[in-house]
């Protein structure tokens, strides 16, 4: 999955937008279950920029439900 930076996000349709926040979050929850089962990911920062980039995706939904 492909880190969104700001302007990709708001390119984004609002189904898409659902759709990538979906599939992020399910990608994060893969990589903390390694962790927790005493594994380690292949790139430590994976984690940080998944959650980084819902919370960007986040932001844009906000943004358009109050605009």
């Amino acid at each position: 999955m492909a880190i969104f930076r700001a302007r990709d996000v708001s390119q984004l349709s609002d189904v898409e937008l659902v759709e990538q926040v979906d599939k992020l979050r399910m990608e994060l929850i893969q990589y903390h279950g390694k962790v927790s089962a005493g594994g380690s990911t292949e790139n430590a920062g994976r984690i940080r920029e998944i959650r980084r980039t819902i919370a960007r995706m986040k932001t844009e939904q906000n943004r358009r439900i109050h605009a």
